[in-house]
């Protein structure tokens, strides 16, 4: 198979990059800026982008599409930012528009987590599967959503918003909600979890390692928690919020088993790093609550793109838009041979 190269945008609220890597997912040249304001950013992606297709094309490497990823709100079938919470300011910007006519090349837009969700699928722990679920359980609650071998974004770009659902009438609040599933499974839900549970154990005469007073409550983190729990002596409180925070992601997992029927769920970040601790409450919610046959077909596996996640989840949103560009010029051609064959069948029918 002869080897395609492409570009990976990955704007950031704090810092961008612009990779040019090959079809294999391997990363030839990177290059790394502070995100500032939109079009003094902009400017530098398409400077970037430009310099490092020519640099590309001189080593006999013609890049064949480009990719952007970003945060959610947007228009990804029009390839339009709109002024994600972590990028105030850029407004309806059609970023995608903007790349094809600087390098004249086919270019799509995508929201982080389907971003890595198409990394994962491609190169990652979904590679060969045609059904898979990605979710990023790190600051926040997202998921990406592969269905029959095709990303699948929903009617608005709103598919995958899990962490909206409401798990319990109260709880931690993440996506602006008591309860939710981002409440619960979260970097910051487990901070919040384990802030009050150290709080009650303090009061108790009992104080965890991860929060010996009341002063370091507010430096409580899910890292911090996690590093007593897998202590030579683990603490209790911390395996106790693990705990409590691997019932509620099984909780959610099992609607997504009996609803979508997956090959395999992937987690990114906290699962990644602390699957142990959350496993065990987790599989045991699993088996009570899933049908046994789709359950006993789904795979719940921690992401395998770790460091690289963010560059390859842009450059396979670069391969969908090469993808994308190869199906509607084939599905142009098929159309235009239908018209010519109808018009010489009439012509045909005339002479006769």
């Amino acid at each position: 198979m002869n080897t395609k190269y492409y570009l990976g945008v990955d704007i950031g609220g704090t810092k961008c990059a612009v990779v040019c890597g090959d079809s294999e997912g391997h990363i030839l040249e990177k290059t790394r800026f502070d995100t500032r304001d939109c079009a003094a950013t902009v400017a530098r992606i398409l400077d970037t982008a430009a310099a490092m297709a020519e640099s590309a094309a001189r080593q006999g490497q013609a890049v064949c599409a480009v990719g952007v990823s970003c945060g959610s709100p947007m228009d990804s079938a029009r390839g339009i930012i709109r002024e994600p919470p972590n990028l105030p300011g850029w407004v309806d910007v059609p970023i995608t528009d903007m790349l094809t006519a600087r390098l004249g090349l086919p270019a799509a837009l995508c929201n982080d987590a389907n971003a890595c969700a198409l990394a994962e699928w491609r190169f990652g722990a979904g590679k060969g599967t045609r059904n898979m679920v990605f979710l990023t359980f790190g600051t926040g609650m997202g998921a990406g959503l592969i269905l029959d071998g095709r990303l699948y974004a929903g009617t608005c770009d709103a598919a995958g918003e899990i962490g909206h659902m409401r798990l319990a009438p109260d709880g931690p609040v993440g996506f602006f909600k008591a309860g939710s599933f981002e409440g619960f499974c979260s970097g910051g839900g487990l901070a919040k979890m384990g802030q009050r549970l150290a709080l009650e154990a303090i009061q108790r005469g009992e104080a965890p390692a991860f929060c010996p007073t009341l002063a370091d409550l507010p430096s409580v983190t899910a890292k911090s928690i996690a590093d007593a729990a897998h202590a030579p002596e683990p603490d209790p409180v911390a395996l106790a919020v693990y705990a409590q925070c691997g019932t509620r992601l099984g909780q959610a997992l099992a609607v997504l088993v009996d609803v979508l029927n997956p090959e395999c769920i992937v987690l990114g970040s906290v699962f990644a790093r602390s699957g142990d601790l959350l496993i065990p409450s987790m599989q045991r919610v699993l088996s009570a609550e899933c049908l046994p046959d789709s359950l006993a077909v789904c795979r719940i596996l921690p992401a395998a793109l770790t460091e690289s996640v963010g560059d390859l989840a842009a450059l396979t949103v670069a391969m969908e838009a090469e993808d994308a560009g190869s199906a509607e010029n084939a599905g142009s051609a098929e159309n235009a041979g239908s018209a010519e064959n109808a018009e010489n069948a009439e012509s045909a029918g005339e002479t006769s």
